[in-house]
């Protein structure tokens, strides 16, 4: 048996991209959700004046992860 086919990688790596490039936005969004608990639990009264904040910072965090999935579908050969 030849050594090189036994390295042989088939299929996509874009999944593989993919799946490492999750990490990143799931991390921002557990920062972000357990940074409105700690300062909720801190200040109740500015619950409602930080919770916009909240949704802004999660939309921008999944639109990343979603600019991810796109690129690696754009540059998978």
């Amino acid at each position: 048996m030849d050594v090189s086919v036994l390295a042989e990688v088939k299929g996509s790596t874009a999944a593989i991209g993919y799946g490492l490039a999750a990490i990143g936005p799931g991390i921002g969004v557990g920062l972000v959700f357990a940074a409105y608990i700690q300062s909720t639990a801190r200040q109740p009264e500015s619950s409602r004046m930080t919770l916009p904040y909240v949704w802004i910072g999660f939309a921008v965090i999944e639109a990343l992860a979603l600019f991810g999935i796109a690129f690696g579908f754009i540059w998978a050969k």
